[in-house]
């Protein structure tokens, strides 16, 4: 996994609790935006069967929101993220882009793990 997310001037620490795991339900994106003395982090988490995983919510076509146009982002297979904007398409597991203008590009991943409380926090 390549650390581009940390290049964002908003980008979390480290070990920033983000929710109780047991909120992310399989099948509903979460989009929501980390709040910090640099500004707003926008993230994108999915639950798949495998485990959490998380995105920066930043369509690399054009940098904008995946879900800016609507909140129907996930395939019904669960496999795809679609961006509401042009069409992208990526890979939920490893954020490659697999179709559209996601074809070349891929989601800047962002690392999480469960902590010993049951909070998702952001990872190393």
């Amino acid at each position: 996994m390549t650390q581009a997310w940390q290049r964002y001037r908003s980008a979390p620490r480290p070990g920033t609790r983000i929710i109780d795991a047991a909120a992310l339900e399989p099948g509903s994106p979460l989009s929501l935006t980390l709040d910090s003395d640099n500004g707003g982090f926008p993230l994108l988490l999915v639950r798949l069967d495998s485990g959490p995983v998380a995105y920066v919510n930043a369509c690399p076509h054009q940098y904008l929101p995946l879900d800016q146009r609507g909140k129907r982002i996930l395939s019904q297979d669960g496999e795809q993220l679609r961006c509401t904007n042009h069409g992208a398409a990526f890979s939920a597991r490893t954020g490659e882009g697999v179709g559209g203008h996601g074809l070349g590009c891929a989601l800047d991943a962002v690392p999480v793990s469960v902590d010993d409380e049951g909070w998702l926090v952001i990872g190393d």
